[in-house]
């Protein structure tokens, strides 16, 4: 399993200098990449491999008087910066011949000079973390790092990145076994997201849904208003700029501490956790698109996935067209609001007498489902990439009897190619 570590860096002022003509360095090396793959492609001739492109772009570019100057960076750098323009080209290729899954993706596009950048370090670079705490990198220099936590083992790369508020930052990729960092526990969840409360869980507990984009809209829009009155290119304007970018970095920042403060506190009181699996792209597209954006459920969940398989814990998503709140969690009747209207319904009554909150009833049901697909062996999600997506297919098939409370109910699942 491999896993990132994330540390503020402090580089002298040669030091950013330094920094900056990598940036720029493997930002050429990228755009002549995909340059001479596009003449390729015009001209009618086979596209370039990736050991051509790199002898005539980085080898020989070396040597000629327009890019003597890539000799001053790392060559690890520029290698990198080439095998990230080679992964763009496969994965547009893929996705046109349907092997990568998502949307149609584009041809990979020329970088512009931007104010996040980022660069590539890999062991053959020779980095490493001297016993005073500095990181040593090639061309660059031994950079301050402050650290929050040892690393677990031996670093396999290191990416530098300078964000749009000018700081910076050393993200390392550890590579870590298998073996359950936190010990079983009996509990488990099934969790019900949503924007009116991020989430319920079966157990009772209620999680609010904190907007942090919402509280520093106000903030935002003003900063932005300012943004706008400046004149291009002067100081003023990238000051406020700057501004602008530290707003957005203080929403994300809180986004980022706070769902993972209740990612770690759901997967260490539970052993099994049952979400259901929204499409979040979906969502986005209608009115309530901000508040889904805001409220980030896509990072939450691939989050909660990723710790729980850390944990040692059982991680499974519900199929998006399961009735979670429909379904009666006391006899498994079909009796819930239906529809639009239905959205509106915060407490329902079924037949059998039961009084239902919407959102508790659903997380019930979410986990009784997950609970079932776990021990089916359907734990994980089908992709319906090229199947029937429809609601019935899995899920509850329409033509089939709602399943009581002890019976097992009907489903038809589809089998993706």
């Amino acid at each position: 399993m491999l896993l990132r570590y994330r540390f503020r860096l402090y580089p002298t002022g040669p030091q950013r200098a330094a920094l900056a003509r990598s940036f720029g360095c493997a930002r050429v090396v990228y755009n002549d990449a995909v340059a001479a793959r596009k003449r390729a492609h015009a001209d009618g001739k086979p596209y370039p491999t990736t050991a051509a492109l790199s002898k005539a772009l980085i080898t020989e570019a070396k040597r000629t008087p327009e890019r003597a100057w890539l000799a001053e960076v790392s060559a690890v750098v520029l290698q990198q910066a080439l095998a990230d323009a080679d992964r763009a080209w496969q994965n547009f290729f893929d996705s046109l011949s349907g092997q990568r899954a998502g949307p149609r993706m584009s041809p990979p596009r020329f970088k512009r000079r931007s104010n996040t950048q980022s660069i590539r370090f890999t062991r053959n670079a020779r980095f490493r973390v001297l016993g005073s705490g500095k990181l040593r990198v090639p061309k660059i220099g031994d950079v301050k790092v402050a650290w929050s936590r040892e690393l677990p083992s031996e670093p396999t790369s290191v990416t530098v990145v300078k964000t749009a508020t000018g700081k910076y930052y050393a993200s390392f990729v550890v590579a870590l076994d298998g073996e359950a960092t936190l010990p079983p526990v009996e509990d488990e969840t099934g969790i019900d997201l949503g924007l009116k409360d991020f989430a319920v869980l079966s157990g009772g507990k209620v999680i609010e849904n904190p907007r942090f984009f919402r509280r520093l809209e106000r903030k935002l829009t003003k900063a932005q208003r300012v943004l706008s009155r400046k004149q291009r290119g002067s100081a003023n304007r990238e000051k406020a700029r700057a501004r602008v970018a530290r707003v957005h970095e203080q929403i994300r920042h809180r986004r980022d501490d706070w769902i993972n403060q209740q990612v770690a506190t759901i997967v260490a009181e539970n052993q099994g956790i049952y979400v259901e699996d929204l499409s979040v792209r979906g969502l986005a597209r209608g009115r309530g698109a901000k508040s889904i954006h805001d409220a980030a459920l896509g990072m939450f969940t691939d989050r909660l996935a990723s710790k729980a398989a850390r944990a040692g814990r059982t991680f499974a998503k519900v199929d998006r067209y399961f009735p979670s709140t429909q379904l009666c969690a006391a006899c498994g009747v079909l009796a819930g609001p239906k529809g639009r209207e239905g959205l509106r319904v915060r407490e329902w009554v079924c037949r059998c007498g039961a009084v239902h909150d919407r959102d508790l009833n659903a997380a019930v049901n979410i986990l009784e489902e997950g609970r079932r697909m776990v021990a089916a062996g359907q734990a994980e999600t089908v992709n319906a990439s090229g199947g029937q997506v429809r609601p019935g297919t899995p899920g509850i098939a329409r033509n089939t009897r709602p399943a009581g409370r002890n019976e097992e109910p009907t489903r038809t699942l589809t089998t993706v190619s």
